[in-house]
């Protein structure tokens, strides 16, 4: 048996959210032939978009020992945690035991999002799961690079598209968001936690007399890509259009565009731009240097010198 199938025999667990992607991993695993079990969160998960013919446990986000127990009795190996999560508060979460003991444990105000994403992984694989990434499963899912749709961004959207980058980085170093909207050189506004349709219903009221504006969604420079990767679908490309906005640039190969010829023809539709950049190449190398030093990276490059220069 090779390892790809052996790989494909393992049990999958789908932790659902919102949106269409629990739906297209599933659909994934079903046409690999390869076994799944799925908990859909109650708040979260959309029903009406989840397939009907299969077998769902419904679970409250804070019902963690429920969530092992499920797992554990029907066999998963592999976990993949996919679909929007809005970030409760803690009466809302309504935690088990377990539940409990796990929030004591991590701390749910000590964390941004990506930051307690990162510990309920570390915990998760305490657990004996594995915990893996849509991507590895569909990675044509990943925003490719280059314009995408028949408009294209202008030199000047290009500039926007640069300066939104680096500030969507510098977000994210903060555990803030992963989407800004720019025009003309100047951020109308940042992404909180509203999330992104709402980012963009509210610019509309910001944006500068005359063309442009553009989104810009990257991930977070030490986002753990197996969870909570940005997404861009229609509505999306919808809401761009609607607030008045040029088109998008996403990250490539860090943000997910689902149902990508939907998206392609929605914009080419509404007469905007999409396009996948490689933020190594737009952000200028001066501010790729900031981030680097903010990040750690130059640090660490700065001590494996020292390191050389001493022998070690």
């Amino acid at each position: 048996m090779t390892k790809q199938k052996k790989d494909t025999m393992r049990k999958l667990g789908i932790l659902a959210g919102n949106g269409v992607l629990p739906t297209v991993l599933i659909e994934q695993c079903q046409k690999e032939g390869r076994p799944f079990f799925v908990l859909a969160l109650k708040g979260h998960a959309e029903e009406d978009l989840l397939p009907k013919n299969i077998p769902i446990k419904w679970v409250r986000l804070g019902s963690a020992g429920k969530m092992y127990r499920l797992l554990k009795s029907n066999n998963v190996n592999d976990l993949v945690m996919i679909g929007g999560v809005r970030r409760p508060s803690l009466s809302e979460i309504f935690p088990d035991f377990y539940g409990w003991k796990l929030i004591c444990k991590i701390g749910l105000k000590k964390h941004g999002d990506d930051g307690l994403l990162r510990r309920i992984v570390q915990e998760i694989e305490h657990l004996g799961f594995f915990v893996r990434g849509i991507h590895e499963f569909l990675p044509e899912l990943l925003a490719p690079e280059g314009v995408l749709t028949k408009v294209k961004p202008s030199s000047v959207d290009i500039e926007d598209i640069s300066r939104g980058c680096y500030i969507a980085k510098l977000l994210g170093l903060g555990d803030v968001g992963q989407s800004v909207i720019v025009q003309q050189g100047l951020v109308l506004s940042v992404e909180g936690i509203e999330g992104t349709k709402a980012l963009i219903e509210r610019t509309v009221q910001l944006r500068r007399k005359g063309k442009g504006g553009v989104l810009v969604k990257t991930a977070k420079p030490m986002q753990d890509t197996r969870v909570d990767l940005p997404t861009i679908g229609t509505e999306t490309v919808k809401s761009v259009a609607q607030a008045g906005l040029k088109g998008i640039a996403v990250e490539v190969g860090k943000v997910l565009i689902p149902n990508v010829a939907d998206v392609i023809a929605k914009a080419n539709q509404l007469n905007i731009f999409v396009i996948g950049v490689n933020t190594n190449t737009f952000i200028p190398p001066i501010l790729h240097e900031r981030l680097n030093v903010l990040t750690g990276v130059g640090c660490r490059k700065n001590n494996q010198k020292s390191d050389k220069r001493k022998g070690r």
